[in-house]
């Protein structure tokens, strides 16, 4: 299923508190990530849980994890209540199909230099994110994947974006969104109120220069 948007896609991920939550959506995040996969912005389904109860009904909240039981993803999206789930990493074609069939939306991450990149569209996702290397890390990639192929999965990018090198990433590539975790933070787990409203503002100007004046806003309810 796909997002219910009608403007460019920016995700603020490895959120860690309620505070941070609302202060995203509030700056005018379209999504924010919980990481359940080991990590330094580690969280845990019960407290993300007592989050989500007090975000506005509309809000998106997507839930990172990483090579975990399919079962177990289902399980954890459908009691806390997330609107989707990203796939974060070397999960089977047969673990997406299973999660896609009970959670609402797929987000699926692969690694830039991934042979798997290749055949993402065949993957069955609603989302493909391109990603760094080093998830987290703070660390970008030259993102020429988008140069060398044209994606029919609508993609995210992500991978050391901040609210410096996100308009380059959001004004000169096909991409439908951008995710940034470490680059809007000002300590590790922690969102520095600056920057993520710089971050949002700039992906969104610049989505705004690459899409002109004259072309509607992009209808995320379409394939």
């Amino acid at each position: 299923m796909r997002f219910e948007l009608d403007r460019f896609f920016v995700k603020i991920c490895g959120v860690t508190s309620e505070e941070d939550a609302l202060l995203c959506l509030g700056l005018g995040a379209s999504a924010i990530g919980f990481i359940f996969a080991p990590s330094p912005r580690q969280v845990q389904p019960h407290d993300v849980h007592e989050i989500i109860k007090r975000l506005p009904p509309e809000s998106i909240t997507v839930g990172v994890f990483r090579n975990e039981r399919p079962e177990t993803v289902a399980e954890v999206a459908n009691t806390i209540g997330l609107t989707a789930v990203q796939l974060h990493g070397n999960e089977t074609r047969g673990t997406v199909d299973y999660v896609r069939e009970r959670v609402r939306t797929v987000i699926r991450a692969l690694p830039a230099s991934s042979d798997h990149v290749d055949v993402a569209d065949s993957m069955g996702l609603d989302y493909l994110m391109i990603d760094s290397d080093s998830p987290g890390s703070g660390v970008a990639h030259d993102f020429s994947v988008f140069r060398r192929r044209k994606f029919l999965t609508p993609v995210i990018a992500a991978g050391g974006l901040n609210p410096d090198n996100v308009v380059a990433v959001a004004r000169d590539l096909p991409v439908w969104g951008v995710d940034a975790a470490s680059g809007v933070e000002r300590a590790l787990g922690v969102k520095d109120p600056i920057k993520v409203a710089e971050f949002i503002e700039n992906a969104r100007w610049a989505y705004g220069v690459r899409s002109g004046p004259s072309e509607p806003p992009f209808d995320w309810s379409q394939p």
